[in-house]
């Protein structure tokens, strides 16, 4: 499949099943995904890949923070269920990086994680898998933090839910729209001091 098609046929899929990539297959799809742009190739990110009875664990997590109605703690609990994979994305910034020639700041790092996740979503959709990317309000629960073994400058950025997509229909290839209002070109003729 070539970007062009990649681009315009991916879709976030919800309904994922067996089989997700092995992590074999993961860490191959990942190491063409660091390759994006990244200031000082500081890669300030990790991934924690949940699989089987870890996706569990998760659920319980998710729904021993809840307070409210047993109903929704035992939809919460089986949250993690609905991908055989969660690829948990950790933001790991690297702090004053004097080694690179300088700092490179922290919202720099977050846009070089930001492309690297871009890209291993569109390798994904090229190899015949699906993914949804999922965040909320986990994403800033300690307890989570803890069951995932965060370190405290890290930040969770969210889960890629991945699998094999089960369609109902087949997906349609987008349509570009059309975004020239949102192009301008520097004229420097027209600056004002």
């Amino acid at each position: 499949m070539d970007v062009m098609t990649a681009v315009l046929t991916r879709r976030s899929e919800h309904r994922l099943v067996e089989p997700a990539p092995q992590d074999e297959e993961f860490a191959y799809l990942l190491r063409a995904a660091a390759t994006a742009p990244d200031h000082g190739r500081l890669r300030p990110w990790r991934w924690i890949l949940v699989r089987g009875e870890g996706r569990a664990a998760l659920g319980r997590a998710f729904a021993d923070e809840y307070e409210g109605p047993e109903s929704r703690r035992e939809q919460l609990e089986t949250k993690p269920q609905k991908a055989p994979l969660l690829a948990t994305l950790v933001f790991a910034p690297v702090p004053n990086d004097t080694a690179h020639g300088g700092s490179i700041p922290e919202w720099e790092q977050l846009a070089a994680t930001s492309a690297m996740a871009g890209s291993l979503i569109l390798l994904l959709h090229a190899r015949g898998f699906g993914s949804v990317w999922r965040t909320g309000r986990f994403t800033e629960s300690e307890r989570t933090r803890r069951v995932l073994g965060l370190r405290p400058q890290e930040r969770l950025l969210g889960w890629l839910y991945i699998g094999t997509p089960q369609r109902l229909r087949p997906s349609k290839r987008r349509v570009p729209q059309d975004v020239t209002d949102r192009i301008s070109v520097f004229t420097p003729e027209l600056m004002t001091l």
